[in-house]
């Protein structure tokens, strides 16, 4: 809503709590309230939804009421309002358990023809809205593109593991090598997402940050990846050791952005490499728009 506002973009927040972004307060599976927010809609940006974290403060039903049928009232209100674009913010959770192979095998290399293995109710709840997407397409016509978006959120890591051993600045890093993008990447595939969902029809589209890495380096990154990572990204070391930080010693998945770049026409600014030239010159890594977002929480 900060980046359409600043354009030529007229638009309608909805959403159920009030801000300034918000223009209609009230929830996706209230038909009635998104039947008064699609009117002269032309295009729809999904993203509301409840969150992994959320699993341990809300129900089993509340994901369904809130991801699949608050999602299926959206798209019906959609066809009724001959809305020519439908964009929806999906998750890379919907690989699940695809995502970390047996020990001893190579890291799993991501790509939109992965099947997911959803191992919990956000994953499941996430996955059957992609479906309904893409029956509405088949059924209604309805240009619809499904956005499975990486980790973008400034929150700390969850696994204890892993934020109890390395500093939240140096995890983010890292991650931006397989498994995260910055908000403003993702805003713009959103806005290109809208501009192309017409003449694409439907796709799904991995949004993540470039990976350094190649398909012939998935054994090496699970057993060494500071070694794969010293040779794609030569020079990272230095900076890493001015900061007292590491690299992860494996690293067992990597998201493929190669669709989203060729059909999208994205081109992701926040990578690994851009994220150390930023480190070196005392920058902050973090776009503006990531700074402004800042945290939300998961209320």
């Amino acid at each position: 809503m900060r980046t359409l506002r600043a354009t030529a973009y007229a638009t309608i927040g909805l959403d159920a709590k009030p801000s300034p972004y918000t223009d209609v307060v009230g929830s996706i599976a209230d038909r009635a309230c998104v039947a008064r927010g699609m009117d002269g809609v032309d295009a729809v940006l999904h993203t509301a939804t409840l969150h992994k974290p959320h699993i341990a403060m809300r129900s089993a039903q509340a994901f369904v009421d809130t991801n699949v049928t608050g999602t299926l009232a959206l798209l019906e209100a959609a066809v009724d309002a001959k809305v020519g674009a439908f964009v929806f913010t999906s998750t890379t959770s919907v690989f699940g358990d695809a995502l970390v192979p047996p020990p001893g095998e190579p890291a799993a290399w991501i790509t939109e023809d992965t099947a997911p293995v959803p191992k919990n109710i956000y994953g499941v709840t996430k996955r059957a809205a992609e479906d309904l997407c893409e029956l509405f397409h088949r059924r209604h016509g309805l240009a619809c593109i499904v956005l499975r978006t990486s980790r973008f959120f400034p929150e700390e890591d969850d696994n204890p593991l892993v934020s109890g051993r390395y500093s939240d600045g140096n995890v983010k890093a890292n991650e931006f090598l397989y498994r995260r993008v910055d908000i403003e990447d993702a805003v713009d595939a959103h806005v290109l997402a809208i501009e192309r969902a017409r003449s694409i029809g439907f796709g799904r589209y991995i949004v993540s940050a470039t990976a350094p890495f190649a398909a012939d380096d998935v054994a090496e990154l699970r057993s060494d990846a500071p070694r794969v990572v010293a040779r794609r990204c030569p020079g990272y070391e230095a900076e890493y050791r001015r900061r007292g930080w590491s690299m992860f010693p494996s690293i067992e998945r990597v998201y493929v952005n190669e669709r989203a770049r060729r059909e999208l026409g994205w081109r992701p600014r926040w990578d690994f490499r851009y994220v150390v030239e930023r480190l070196r010159a005392d920058a902050d890594p973090r776009s503006a728009l990531a700074l402004t977002v800042g945290y939300k929480g998961y209320g």
